[in-house]
């Protein structure tokens, strides 16, 4: 479609509460406007990439390819172990978001 804006960069990030993992999909828009889709399926705009990531951290979110072992062990799973979730269209991405660490 020639009025959507193309992405031009994806980043994911990541909460922990106890065992659950939370994540989030943060798309850059070509106009530097961006979206993130949560774990909810709504997905919020924000006027630049700055604003969404401030918004993401305030939730208490880290930024995935920011994380090292030492994160990682802090929110209770292994970088080896894990990796954000993956699927064809939002709808289905949407189920995957929320995702109950095993025990180990």
């Amino acid at each position: 479609m020639q009025d959507e804006e193309r992405i031009v960069g994806t980043q994911w990030w990541v909460a922990s509460l106890g065992k659950t993992l939370i994540w989030a999909r943060l798309h850059v828009l070509d106009s530097g406007l961006t979206r993130v889709f949560d774990c909810d399926g709504r997905t919020q705009p924000y006027d630049s990439e700055d604003s969404a990531r401030t918004a993401l951290l305030d939730a208490e979110f880290r930024a995935w390819d920011g994380l090292d072992d030492e994160d990682a062990a802090g929110l209770g799973f292994t970088l080896d172990a894990v990796q954000p979730p993956q699927a064809e269209t939002d709808e289905a991405l949407r189920e995957l978001m929320v995702q109950t660490l095993g025990r180990h």
